[in-house]
């Protein structure tokens, strides 16, 4: 008797984006917050994602911004998840040591953080939770000789084209485009590659 080979099959399970959508609390804010922002806690939400790394897996990270512009960001991180657009991570401010910002090498992504703009007594768009900065370090700000964050020279170099970075026509500066946001690679004196806000500024 002849046998038969039963072909194999296999079923590959591709990850699928996920995320929740919560109130936050002033102790969740930590040191992100204080008395006298010009945004209550009450208005800011907390988007629990899942986005990609930079290794070929799927990690949870999640993003504070204020609740009318919480199920827009949610969906554009769905975008960029399913674009395979790579984060480093995604933790908000409160969530880190205070100054984490300051240290040579940050490289997070984020939204609300109750700061001035760098230099001014004018409130940040961070402050109303209405920006993000992504992978900051692929993706600095540079103004005259002012580069944030330290050592991320190599990067206002747009045409390198690594994983991460934010140049436009990508998916990242598309989906943006499409609630409304504003992109800081457009500037004119300044650039702010990762940054994106409902104002433009």
């Amino acid at each position: 008797m002849v046998g038969t080979t039963v072909p194999q099959t296999t079923t590959t399970t591709l990850p699928v984006y996920r995320y929740t959508i919560g109130p936050v609390d002033e102790a969740e804010l930590a040191h992100s917050w204080h008395e006298g922002c010009p945004v209550v806690v009450e208005d800011l939400r907390r988007i629990d994602l899942v986005h990609h790394d930079f290794e070929g897996g799927v990690r949870s990270g999640a993003l504070v911004v204020h609740e009318r512009h919480a199920e827009d960001i949610a969906l554009v991180f769905g975008r960029l998840f399913d674009a395979g657009f790579p984060i480093v991570s995604v933790i908000p401010i409160g969530d880190l040591p205070e100054g984490a910002e300051d240290e040579p090498g940050y490289e997070n992504t984020s939204a609300f953080h109750c700061r001035f703009v760098e230099g001014t007594r004018r409130w940040s768009e961070h402050a109303f939770g209405a920006a993000i900065d992504i992978n900051v370090h692929l993706n600095p700000y540079r103004r005259g000789s002012y580069l944030w964050p330290e050592g991320s020279g190599r990067y206002l170099d747009r045409t390198l084209g690594e994983p991460g970075m934010i140049v436009e026509g990508d998916a990242v500066v598309a989906a943006f485009d499409d609630i409304g946001w504003g992109w800081g690679g457009r500037w004119g004196s300044s650039k702010d590659y990762q940054h994106f806000s409902a104002s433009g500024r």
